[in-house]
């Protein structure tokens, strides 16, 4: 995987950088993750990880080539504050744990229960 900044700018204003990149990822045969992407581009900048964001990233049709946007911020407490909220999850890594898994599937097992109640309900009303 080779990440490219294709151009870069110093917003003062909010503290940051704003970048475009572009990954060539003919090796892996597949898309980076954005995580993977996020650690790069960290690396490349030298910043810590905590402290970049991307924002963007889109694979073009039918190419080993993707392109998008990052930031990078000069503190944790500015990004933390000035990005979307969706754009923050986006960029942690998701670790579902054995209990979470646990109780979504009892929340599924009681709305399939609530939903067969109702209709049995239902049924006994109209007959």
């Amino acid at each position: 995987m080779k990440i490219k900044i294709t151009s870069q700018n110093h917003n003062p204003l909010l503290k940051r950088r704003e970048l475009a990149f572009e990954v060539e990822h003919k090796e892996t045969k597949g898309t980076p993750s954005r995580l993977e992407i996020r650690k790069e581009l960290a690396s490349k900048l030298k910043k810590d990880i905590e402290l970049v964001y991307v924002r963007r990233m889109e694979t073009q049709t039918g190419t080993m080539i993707t392109v998008g946007e990052a930031t990078a911020y000069d503190s944790a407490e500015k990004a933390k504050l000035l990005e979307p909220e969706h754009i923050l999850i986006r960029n942690t890594p998701q670790k579902k744990t054995e209990e979470e898994k646990q109780e979504k599937k009892i929340e599924k097992e009681e709305e399939k229960k609530e939903k067969e109640e109702g209709e049995s309900e239902g049924e006994e009303a109209s007959g």
